[in-house]
């Protein structure tokens, strides 16, 4: 059977792979400690799920517009005016199959051969992929640890040439933790400023997951010139628990937004009819649940902090945002796949190893799980590394 050049290009997901081994190991009786997951481990708070119920009593059963729900594109565009400064019409929203599809959409609309995606790394492994997908090729743009991994601005300058099309922006990081304050964004807006064929998107999946003093900042807001040139991607499944709701959006420039519901009309058409409705809950709703989930993470993430800060083979960046943890192994003298692979096989632990993050001296932990397990994955770390 032949396939197309596409699909032979696609690789697998490593984060996917990883779980999936892991999944196979725990069926035949092994106790496997996972700090892999890519979700909370809470489940949807009550209020958004009563509302798709009767949303579902109500018949809400039925094919909708493709660009989504007119009451939920509305309500994003009143969140992103209240919450980030950001001025925007329905219009200018697209309601997507989670993130991935938002992501995804964009790419497609935006980027084709001889077009060139800018990543930082370490990114989220699917970056690269949809660039490839759309045809274009893609730069890594390697960050370091010391500086809590996030882009220096004068490395940007020197990578954008003639064909750069895309700058992918994720703030909270996946799986860095990075989270790019005021100063850092209007740093790269000056130099996107220079170069006004590259457009930029915003990754702010975990924009409500964010610890200590740093704030959460939008680059079109930082830099409100550039507005017309940015694109937010965001979603509900990390701040409110809904992963497996698959509702996220794509707010931006209303030709392009226009041309990506196209898109989609022709792909998946629209998303989950009731499960907008609990989106449109989630929004209206008080945010009591996103604050005892922050505190939470914010619990684990100092308990995490203090257990890895017992290993010296260990270099660590204290994650500012999100739920992740990506030490630097370099120090064991092994590569992240043969890490992974060693800890899960010896020790019955699941990490992710970092070269699916585009960063292969590291491997990415979750502290999206309880404490007894993070508690048990320590201890097992712990011998593997001193074994």
């Amino acid at each position: 059977m032949r396939l197309s050049a596409r699909a032979e290009s696609l690789s697998p997901s490593l984060t996917l792979s990883i779980i999936a081994k892991a999944a196979r190991m725990r069926a035949e009786g092994h106790d496997i400690c996972s700090l892999s997951a890519g979700e909370p481990d809470f489940d949807t708070p009550g209020f958004i799920c009563d509302a798709a119920v009767e949303a579902l009593r109500q018949g809400k059963t039925r094919y909708g517009p493709a660009a989504g729900e007119p009451a939920l594109r509305c309500a994003i565009a009143a969140k992103l005016y209240r919450d980030n400064r950001l001025d925007t019409n329905s219009q200018q929203v697209l309601v997507t199959n989670g993130g991935k599809q938002a992501l995804f959409n964009l790419f497609q609309v935006l980027l084709g051969p001889g077009d060139e995606a800018l990543i930082p790394a370490p990114y989220w492994l699917s970056y690269p992929e949809m660039a490839r997908l759309a045809g274009a090729r893609f730069t890594v743009l390697p960050t370091r640890l010391e500086d809590g991994f996030c882009l220096d601005p004068d490395q940007l300058e020197a990578a954008i040439g003639p064909d750069s099309r895309l700058l992918v922006l994720n703030s909270p990081g996946n799986p860095g933790g990075n989270v790019y304050d005021r100063g850092q964004l209007q740093a790269i807006a000056s130099v996107l400023r220079q170069h006004p064929q590259v457009l930029v998107v915003s990754d702010e999946i975990y924009e409500h997951i964010i610890y200590a003093d740093n704030r959460h900042h939008s680059l079109p807001a930082v830099a409100p010139d550039l507005a017309s040139r940015c694109f937010v991607v965001n979603g509900f499944a990390k701040g409110w628990a809904m992963t497996g709701w698959r509702v996220g959006y794509l707010a931006g420039d209303a030709d392009v937004i226009a041309k990506a519901a196209a898109l989609q009309s022709q792909s998946t058409s629209n998303v989950c009819t009731f499960a907008q409705y609990g989106a449109l809950a989630a929004l209206e709703g008080l945010r009591d649940c996103i604050r005892t989930m922050l505190a939470a993470f914010a619990e684990r993430r100092a308990f995490m902090l203090r257990g890895l800060a017992a290993f010296p083979q260990l270099k660590l960046s204290a994650p500012r945002g999100a739920f992740y943890l990506f030490p630097d192994i370099s120090a064991t003298g092994m590569d992240s796949i043969s890490f992974c692979d060693r800890l899960l096989q010896l020790h019955k632990v699941a990490v992710v190893p970092g070269i699916a993050f585009g960063d292969d001296r590291c491997v990415r932990l979750s502290f999206a799980s309880d404490t007894t397990n993070l508690m048990e994955g320590l201890r097992r770390l712990g011998a593997f590394l001193g074994g």
